[in-house]
């Protein structure tokens, strides 16, 4: 007779954690690509039925890139600082100060490194500013953001008078509005990948062309603050989510009062968290100075907002953020590089993409919002057909308006922390 140990049959504990969590993760990266190549089929379409090209174009995609990235950037702040139940309307303000920073920083030590450094110093003001206030003194944290974003024009607008109206600085090119010319990290060379893409993409092949617009787009916008910026949303992933502090910090979002019975300290986790949102927010400034290379008044133009819109889209999650970052930032670059004509094109996508929506809710049995999607796709339709452009100032504030437009489309799914902009005081659930 042979005994058999049972032992061996049994499979530890930490082995099944682990295949989970790997099962997890291969889970939402499928569904990332899945949901990307889907959204690239849905435009590939649009651009054949409308004919216009230039939905799809390397340049297209390129400027798309350039301009999802400041406000995916901010979105990750506002994701930090959310999650740990503290809201951050000033993401504005921060990306500001980082702006005026980044560019001070790169001036006067003459090294593309320095806009990171300074556009990080810029948003950490901002952000223990904000937490300084509404962590440490219990401030309103809606009162508090919108005081910020009041304030840092201001700041930069001062900064800017004294510091960029020097004689070296006016020699450069500087004044009260702007910076002199400041160095920018290159964009890295990949000119023969990009020569056989744009030939692929001259053949307009349904999904094939468009993919390689998109590979031609990334390849041509690619230098080392893009890729620093990139790597930022799984490794936010994983610290928020993989990691003992993400979890910590998580449940001072959800449940602040039960994570101190636990021995989380709240004040900490949540200054950490507002501290780092600003920082984040700084980086999204200074990467619109290098993209452009120069620090300029208002340059950040709303991004902060948006970004906040993206990151609710997101349903506060990285993925979702990513996203929603990606339709904004295509708006706005096509809007920068071809005009009203192609917008007009996107006229079609809207209609296509709530047709779909209102089909998936009248599927739910949610009634109501499938009817309000469907006769509103009809009369986007209407007016794709019965014109053939669109206002200057429809062009200008599109991704405005898609914001606007998405959010009231995806508020159905979303679900924000619970404890999220509630305040709260040390032992107020005892």
């Amino acid at each position: 007779m042979t005994i058999r140990d049972a032992s061996a049959d049994v499979v530890p504990t930490s082995s099944l954690r682990a295949d989970r969590r790997t099962a997890a993760v291969n889970r939402s990266a499928t569904r990332l690509i899945l949901a990307a190549l889907i959204g690239l089929a849905v435009v590939s379409l649009t651009r054949i039925v409308s004919g216009e090209q230039n939905l799809t174009t390397g340049g297209a995609m390129g400027a798309a890139i350039n301009s999802a990235i400041p406000i995916m950037l901010a979105g990750l702040g506002g994701l930090w600082s959310e999650r740990s139940g503290v809201v951050n309307i000033g993401l504005e303000g921060q990306m500001i100060l980082g702006t005026w920073f980044a560019a001070d920083f790169a001036f006067k030590s003459g090294s593309p490194w320095m806009l990171i450094v300074g556009g990080l110093v810029g948003g950490l003001i901002g952000g223990i500013l904000h937490a300084i206030a509404t962590v440490g003194f219990g401030v309103d944290q809606i009162i508090s953001g919108v005081a910020l974003n009041l304030l840092a024009p201001g700041i930069t607008k001062y900064l800017a008078g004294i510091y960029f109206t020097k004689a070296d600085a006016i020699k450069a090119g500087g004044g009260p509005t702007q910076s002199p010319k400041v160095h920018a990290f290159t964009t890295l060379n990949w000119h023969g990948a990009s020569s056989w893409l744009t030939k692929v993409q001259h053949h307009h092949w349904f999904l094939i062309s468009d993919l390689a617009g998109l590979l031609d787009g990334i390849v041509t916008s690619l230098n080392v603050f893009t890729i620093i910026a990139l790597l930022l949303i799984p490794l936010t992933w994983f610290v928020l989510w993989r990691t003992a502090f993400g979890l910590r910090l998580r449940s001072c979002g959800e449940n602040p009062t039960a994570a101190e019975t636990l021995g989380v300290k709240v004040y900490t986790m949540k200054a950490s968290a507002v501290i780092v949102s600003g920082a984040l927010a700084g980086l999204a400034g200074a990467f619109l100075v290098d993209y452009t290379g120069i620090y300029r008044e208002n340059q950040t133009s709303g991004r902060g907002y948006i970004g906040l819109a993206a990151m609710i889209f997101g349903n506060w999650r990285p993925g979702g953020l990513l996203a929603g970052s990606s339709l904004f930032g295509y708006t706005d670059g096509l809007q920068q590089q071809n005009g009203g004509t192609t917008i007009h094109a996107l006229l079609l996508l809207v209609a296509i993409l709530l047709a779909v929506a209102g089909g998936y809710a009248l599927y739910q049995k949610r009634m109501v919002a499938g009817v309000v999607a469907i006769v509103v796709a009809a009369l986007v339709l209407v007016w794709y057909l019965t014109t053939d452009s669109i206002p200057s100032e429809f062009a200008t504030y599109s991704p405005q308006i898609i914001t606007l437009f998405v959010l009231a489309i995806a508020s159905q799914r979303l679900r924000m922390p619970a404890a999220d902009g509630i305040p709260w005081r040390r032992g107020q659930g005892a």
